[in-house]
């Protein structure tokens, strides 16, 4: 019996430690818990803010009144507005993540080539009036300015493309 009693005492110092040690285990991860828990916290608040500020830049880009393509250092596609799409028939998720000059949208892209190259380059208000189709079909004039999206002071991260008819039509082709 008293060997057997030792046994128990020793087996139930054991369960004691590893029940404190589980407790410091639990203790160890509802910390962590709330920890995530401010996190998740706060990453709402930071999508929110973002969602926000994301309905705020589409408000402004849809309040200017032209098509605005916003392209990135490689000339993807990253922002397409709602006169983008009225003008060239091309919904914003059709547009965004393609290469702008391969996009057939009744542009003369051969013809902003040096215009968006220019941008990119920092040069400051490229501007060109083009023949283009609009997504009728019909046959316009469109001015395009192209502006360097700028990162800080000097680094050229995209180009801010801006296009409107302009007053006159173009001239219809020859049969």
């Amino acid at each position: 019996l008293q060997s057997t009693n030792e046994e128990l005492e020793t087996t139930n110092e054991e369960l004691q430690s590893t029940n404190e040690e589980l407790e410091t285990m639990n203790e160890e991860l509802q910390s962590t818990n709330e920890e995530l828990e401010t996190i998740n916290d706060e990453l709402r608040t930071r999508t929110l803010e973002l969602d926000q500020a994301n309905a705020f830049l589409e408000t402004i880009l849809a309040s200017m009144g032209v098509a605005v393509v916003v392209l990135d250092g490689s000339q993807t596609v990253r922002v397409w507005n709602r006169h983008a799409e009225e003008l060239w028939g091309v919904r914003p998720e059709e547009a965004l993540g393609q290469h702008f000059l391969s996009l057939d949208i009744g542009l003369p892209m051969e013809e902003l080539r040096a215009c968006v190259r220019g941008a990119l380059a920092g040069e400051e208000g490229g501007m060109i009036v083009v023949d283009a189709n609009d997504r009728r079909g019909r046959a316009l004039r469109c001015r395009v300015t192209a502006l360097p999206l700028t990162v800080g002071r000097d680094e050229v991260s995209g180009v801010i493309l801006l296009m409107e008819r302009t007053g006159a039509e173009a001239p219809a082709a020859s049969a």
